[in-house]
């Protein structure tokens, strides 16, 4: 009697859950323990540069590793981790080839400003992206999707915003503290807020009761 040993596509749901969040979590976090496990007390700037470029390489790396990763595990990479990947390479690379921090600080705001547009844009243009992307799993009324969008935008608007204030104000060990404690937990905090709003316009099946404004 042989035994085979299951694929990432075998695992049971929570297996496969978890295995997901690592994918797209892990390489921000190992560019975070490879950014702090080499900091010293004053380090010099050529230092500080050395130590960025060193965990961009990390983070380029993990992130080219974990695409073909998502696309066993679900025979589909989703489409935030293909731009995610694009960003990463685009300014991670010039980190690299330019010796230059700035360019990594700057992709959480470019990526915001870059969500911002399409949504502002396609309200514009009478398209509701965000419905295009969840409304499968997440059925509301027109007025409910486009109420949703204006606020993600707003608050991508937001998130650039900071993302600047804190990179031009502060040290660079002090924005990678904002950029994994700081973005990720308001974006959050951000889309439970919103679970009211998806409540009251959510499309409930005929006979039921609708929920209360």
């Amino acid at each position: 009697m042989t035994t085979e040993t299951p694929s990432p596509t075998d695992q049971p749901p929570a297996g496969k859950a978890l295995l997901k969040l690592f994918l797209e979590l892990g390489p921000l976090v190992l560019y975070f323990v490879l950014n702090s496990s080499g900091r010293t007390e004053g380090e010099t700037s050529d230092e500080t540069l050395a130590r960025v470029v060193y965990a961009t390489k990390g983070f380029v790396i993990a992130i080219l590793v974990a695409l073909p990763l998502a696309w066993r595990l679900e025979r589909k990479v989703p489409w935030m981790s293909v731009f995610t990947a694009v960003l990463v390479g685009s300014f991670g690379g010039l980190t690299i080839l330019l010796e230059d921090k700035v360019f990594i600080q700057l992709k959480p705001t470019v990526a915001s400003l870059i969500f911002a547009a399409l949504l502002f844009g396609g309200l514009l243009r009478g398209k509701l992206f965000l419905k295009s992307l969840f409304g499968m799993s997440m059925p509301m009324d027109e007025d409910g999707w486009r109420k949703l969008t204006i606020r993600w935008a707003l608050f991508f608007l937001f998130m650039a915003s900071c993302n600047e204030v804190v990179r031009l104000t502060q040290s660079w060990d002090t924005w990678m503290v904002f950029k994994v404690w700081g973005l990720l937990p308001m974006t959050f905090v951000f889309t439970m807020s919103q679970m009211g709003l998806m409540k009251r316009h959510e499309l409930v099946p005929e006979g039921s009761t609708p929920p209360q404004e």
